[in-house]
């Protein structure tokens, strides 16, 4: 039966990676799915790009910022999108090729089972995986680890995930967030702090030849860090309860 309350949405933030988001874009228009990209400052060329794939398209819609805020504030922009434009959930896709469309189904199938429910992705790399990024990923989950008192979140720094629209929406007015690299772990986090369900998919991530990192070193790693030691503060506040809900359901997010 057809849940005439689920209505999704693909979230795209889009920084300078117009190059191959028009193969994604063609793929996702095939199976039906509406899109809200957001344009995170790209330059005049990239955006004019960005406008002509969406003139295109009967479904896409684009928000832009006109300058750069990060990964973080664009996804932010797209979940107050889509909430105003009365989407229930957005699966976020990156720009730049890493993750798997073929996946968008299966990802949809479970939040449509599960409404309530973050279904976030669990990254099954390839040979094309920087190895020390993929190493340096596990102190981050050591990290999560550490300031969720808990194993459930097993990766929370890939993008390819279902939000729940309303709660998602209702979890960023409520807390002050990071707005670039640091914005995936912190929500996850978060999201986990107020007992509200969270499902892990293994999907597969790969690193495109020649592809474009906006990752910058110093920068985001300091921001990352901070994050980590934000966490760390508010983790020792609520650990009494955080390891008492081990022995209760988790709640449903409203």
């Amino acid at each position: 039966m057809h849940d005439s309350s689920f209505r999704p949405c693909v979230l795209i933030p889009v920084y300078n990676h117009h190059q191959v988001l028009g193969q994604a874009l063609a793929r996702i228009a095939a199976m039906g799915l509406p899109v809200i990209l957001v344009d995170d400052g790209s330059e005049a060329g990239s955006h004019t790009v960005l406008q002509e794939l969406v003139a295109s398209y009967s479904n896409v819609r684009m928000v832009t910022h006109p300058a750069n805020r990060g990964k973080g504030g664009a996804i932010k922009t797209g979940l107050r999108t889509a909430q105003q434009l009365g989407f229930s959930h957005a699966l976020q896709v990156d720009a730049d090729g890493q993750h798997n469309i073929d996946d968008i189904p299966r990802f949809l199938a479970l939040a449509s089972a599960a409404p309530a429910t973050l279904v976030a992705g669990k990254p099954v790399y390839n040979e094309s995986v920087p190895k020390i990024r993929f190493y340096c990923r596990y102190l981050t989950h050591v990290l999560v680890w550490l300031n969720t008192l808990s194993l459930q979140v097993e990766d929370s720094m890939c993008g390819f995930r279902v939000y729940p629209v309303g709660p998602a929406c209702q979890l960023l007015e409520a807390e002050s967030m990071g707005e670039r690299m640091d914005f995936d772990t912190e929500f996850m986090v978060r999201w986990y702090w107020r007992g509200w369900p969270l499902v892990q998919v293994g999907t597969r991530v790969i690193y495109p030849e020649n592809g474009i990192s906006h990752f910058l070193m110093w920068r985001d790693n300091a921001l990352i860090t901070w994050m980590h030691i934000r966490l760390f503060a508010g983790m020792l506040w609520r650990w009494p309860w955080l390891l008492g809900r081990k022995f209760k359901p988790a709640v449903k997010a409203h």
